[in-house]
């Protein structure tokens, strides 16, 4: 069953200078999320990948096309509906030494959407935690403040925070590309031991195929603001058919010399073809 619709979902962004006309970055673009599923929305930077996350989480306004969460169609609703959805959809932004308030200890951090919620404090204080253990912090770190935390500790503490809730789906925008290749893995792998324990939803965006390869059970990608090619994440990630793909893939850096080199010699064949 689809948790999350997109159907022909088209965004445009008023154009520069006052008689200029919107400028289309979505143009259409259908996708769909199940439940406890990881769909990988890749693309390079400016493809849009990142809009259809923040209409999804309300933050930008769809100019046609339509999202619908549980059934329920959320891509206009504003206000109370809008904010109730916090419950059920949460995020987790790129940043992870800007997405947390650092004047705020993290047990702080961490309770205050669910005393907003109406969690009483003892409530909170044990759903904190609860969610600390879950991402691999001690305890003792409800009394730090962020800034006594590494990049990859500040985002285990950005996905407790969107675990607080308990959602069905979270919003990955670019989750691990801030942190070293190390760190990385063990985000990577985090996401993933929460999503068995939780039955949790992944919409996980990400410039980086081999990324995307680690966690998604299906990839869609995002080219100018078309989706070009979508399937699931074994095919897409090592035998893609769509040019764009196959530039993706090349483009990943790989540790042998000689075919890294190939690499750059296909890819640069492939712009050749495609420009041609």
């Amino acid at each position: 069953m689809s948790l999350l619709e997109i159907d022909d979902l088209r965004v445009a962004f008023p154009g520069r200078g006052l008689r200029a006309k919107p400028v289309e970055v979505l143009h259409g673009v259908s996708l769909d999320v199940a439940e406890g599923e990881t769909v990988g929305l890749v693309g390079e930077s400016g493809s849009g990948k990142t809009t259809i996350g923040r209409a999804v989480l309300g933050l930008v306004k769809p100019s046609g096309g339509s999202i619908r969460f549980g059934g329920q169609e959320i891509g206009g609703i504003q206000g109370r509906a809008r904010r109730s959805l916090a419950r059920d959809i949460q995020v987790v932004f790129q940043d992870p030494y800007t997405s947390l308030n650092p004047s705020l200890t993290i047990g702080d951090i961490l309770a205050e959407p669910l005393i907003v919620q109406g969690a009483t404090a003892k409530d909170a204080r044990s759903r904190v935690r609860t969610l600390l253990d879950q991402v691999g912090l001690p305890g003792d770190s409800v009394d730090r403040m962020p800034r006594e935390f590494s990049g990859g500790q500040r985002q285990r503490v950005a996905i407790a925070r969107a675990l607080a809730p308990r959602p069905t789906l979270i919003v990955c925008d670019e989750p691990v590309s801030a942190l070293d290749l190390s760190t990385q893995a063990r985000v990577m792998d985090l996401f993933v031991d929460i999503q068995r324990e939780t039955g949790v939803a992944y919409l996980f965006i990400s410039h980086d195929l081999s990324v995307i390869r680690h966690i998604s059970h299906r990839v869609a990608v995002l080219y100018r603001g078309d989706l070009v090619e979508t399937g699931d994440a074994p095919s897409i990630t090592s035998t893609p058919t769509h040019p764009y793909t196959q530039k993706l893939l090349l483009a990943a850096p790989v540790a042998d010399p000689r075919k890294q080199q190939q690499r750059r010699a296909e890819r640069e064949r492939l712009t050749a073809a495609s420009s041609a």
